[in-house]
């Protein structure tokens, strides 16, 4: 007990500063690690209580599929984005596609083509579930990374409104 109240008044010593603003801390200047925001854009997408329509698949666009999925596990990224570029011509706006080519971005750094990629997935797909938190989780990220932090808050605010509760069972 004695060693909590110790802790405790020490924080609250430590919180009265001397009124300074204290100096840039490290996040500002350290860069984002990309693989763990990819990581979490791709987490938001996974929800067990939504109901997931997948249309059918070009065979073509299933082989060029895995190709940039075995580009990406060997971080080989320009060939990825090269192999998903010729997967989009064979399904122009595909909505995954899209949305998989800014977490890519996001792993370059590219936050404007993560943001503009990411926004035409959302565009031209469901603008609800997974696929739509995805596209939100990328397009705040890609804001913060060009430091628009306000930007980046209206884009989390967006996220929750991709989830649909679903109906009341009786």
């Amino acid at each position: 007990m004695k060693r909590l109240i110790i802790g405790a008044m020490a924080l609250s010593l430590a919180a009265c500063g001397s009124g300074t603003p204290p100096a840039k801390t490290a996040r500002s200047t350290a860069k984002p690690d990309v693989v763990s925001q990819v990581a979490a854009v791709r987490a938001a997408g996974v929800n067990g209580n939504e109901l997931q329509v997948q249309p059918l698949r070009d065979p073509q666009v299933e082989d060029l599929r895995a190709q940039a999925e075995a580009h990406e596990a060997r971080r080989e990224i320009k060939q990825a984005s090269a192999t998903l570029d010729r997967a989009l011509v064979l399904s122009p706006g595909d909505p995954d596609l899209l949305q998989w080519q800014a977490e890519l971005a996001l792993l370059g750094r590219g936050w404007l083509v993560a943001e503009q990629r990411a926004n035409d997935s959302f565009q031209n797909g469901p603008r609800l579930g997974g696929l739509c938190r995805r596209n939100w989780t990328t397009i705040a990220f890609a804001r913060e990374g060009r430091g628009d932090a306000a930007g980046a808050a209206v884009a989390r605010g967006q996220v929750d409104s991709c989830t649909v509760a679903p109906p009341v069972r009786m």
